[in-house]
């Protein structure tokens, strides 16, 4: 609006041959050195929302749709004063475990088995977070929280080492010679319970 302001009066000024003209240019093309253009000369000033990078076959990628979340907020609990009672900052993010197109076949299985006690009856996966006074930090530590665990679902359990295998077999015969003791020093006490007979003198 300020430009096509700016732009009427100087194309009046123009025709009119106002000696004040090169003054009022000099003026309105005038730029702050702390101006967005001066500190970030290379930079584009308009919005750019970059692409989701691409899904990777049977893997997470890390990248959450917002889109397919249900958020919703409600008033914190714990310390915080009125203002706790005021602002909704706690956040409940929820989404369907069955059609979560950007969760693998195998996690999506994977998140139903071993979280069934954060799924309720409809198939909505829910997590939670009211770690701060901010809807917005607490709606990043949700995304977090729900991120982490879908790549420790992902993880696979390291294959255990020969130095490993080694340990265990150590330790398993050590069990073994310790439970063959205490199994002997058991039956003697035992045997030593035991009334006197005739054969025993």
């Amino acid at each position: 609006m300020m430009r096509r302001i700016g732009g009427v009066i100087l194309r009046v000024a123009c025709k009119k041959g106002n000696k004040n003209y090169s003054a009022l240019s000099r003026a309105y093309s005038y730029q702050s050195e702390i101006s967005l253009k001066s500190l970030y000369p290379n930079s584009k000033l308009s919005i750019y929302t970059p692409p989701p990078p691409e899904q990777s076959p049977g893997k997470f990628n890390g990248y959450i749709p917002i889109k397919e979340l249900q958020i919703t907020y409600s008033a914190s609990s714990g310390p915080g004063g009125q203002h706790v009672n005021r602002v909704n900052t706690k956040v409940h993010v929820q989404f369907k475990v069955e059609s979560a197109s950007w969760l693998p076949e195998k996690t999506r299985q994977k998140l139903l088995q071993e979280h069934r006690n954060k799924i309720n009856k409809d198939g909505c996966f829910i997590i939670k977070s009211d770690l701060t006074r901010s809807q917005q930090m607490n709606l990043a530590d949700a995304l977090n929280k729900l991120r982490n665990l879908i790549w420790e679902l992902e993880r696979e359990p390291a294959k255990p080492t020969e130095e490993t295998l080694e340990k265990l077999r150590r330790r398993h015969e050590r069990a073994a010679k310790e439970r063959l003791i205490l199994k002997r020093n058991r039956s003697d006490v035992k045997a030593n319970r035991q009334s006197p007979t005739v054969d025993s003198f």
